[in-house]
């Protein structure tokens, strides 16, 4: 459960609009009810007109490194430009924890418009598992361009829109995101400060969330990336936090 709440709050840390930067830094720490800390997330964006490239590391601190053996999650997303926007050509998540590794990447083939995943397994330097399967539906964007692009892909307030992402199969990559009006915000502020620039809601169809229907608040900085986000009452722990420290 924490591990999962760690890893949905670093999928959404990452909104805004960074087309002017080459390479960006971001630091995040969470949070997560009557656990406190529970991980740290670094990230770095190396981009040029016509390339990017995305690098996510998740660690786990405290009683949820305790919980999860100090596992650790990478997320490797690399593409191409396109009117401003990033187009993801492959998607690699790796998880490792004591001596069992597992990592699952994605290759979207566009002119042909389907989306490849090979999973892979190793457990104690053994390969245990390798199979490759094609996906039910297709997509530009994996989870971490997503967010990237939504600083210029979500303006109008008072709507909700609707995208695809690979590394969502168990929702068919769906991912709503609405933007509340000026007359909704007073809530938004409440939980995530009055400074932001922008207010946004994702939804995520998990059974993990079924509490506030899996709604994760957005509080988007000045400089275009997420100041901080909530996940409100998960389960019975309370809510889950992400905060910028650099």
């Amino acid at each position: 459960m924490i591990k999962r709440i760690l890893i949905v709050c670093s999928l959404f840390m990452l909104l805004g609009n960074v087309a002017s930067a080459k390479v960006t830094h971001l630091n995040y720490k969470a949070t997560f009810g009557i656990f406190g800390k529970v991980g740290t997330i670094k990230n770095i964006l190396t981009q040029n007109d016509k390339t990017y490239r995305i690098d996510t590391k998740v660690k786990l601190a405290g009683l949820a490194k305790a919980l999860m053996g100090g596992q650790v999650e990478k997320y490797v997303s690399q593409g191409h430009m396109k009117d401003g926007l990033m187009i993801s050509d492959s998607y690699t998540m790796t998880s490792t924890k004591k001596d069992k590794i597992v990592k699952k990447e994605y290759k979207i083939h566009h002119n042909a418009k389907y989306v490849t995943k090979r999973y892979r397994k190793w457990i104690k330097g053994k390969l245990v598992k390798d199979y490759t399967n094609k996906l039910k539906f297709y997509a530009k964007d994996d989870l971490l361009t997503l967010y990237f692009n939504l600083g210029t892909a979500v303006k109008e307030k008072g709507k909700t829109y609707h995208f695809k992402a690979v590394g969502l199969e168990k929702q068919n990559g769906k991912v709503n995101i609405t933007v509340p009006s000026d007359a909704k915000n007073k809530s938004y502020k409440k939980d995530l400060g009055k400074d932001a620039v922008l207010y946004a809601k994702a939804l995520i169809h998990q059974k993990n969330f079924r509490k506030k229907k899996g709604d994760i608040l957005l509080a988007i900085d000045k400089d275009g990336f997420i100041k901080k986000s909530v996940i409100k009452d998960v389960l019975m722990y309370g809510d889950a936090k992400l905060i910028r420290t650099k």
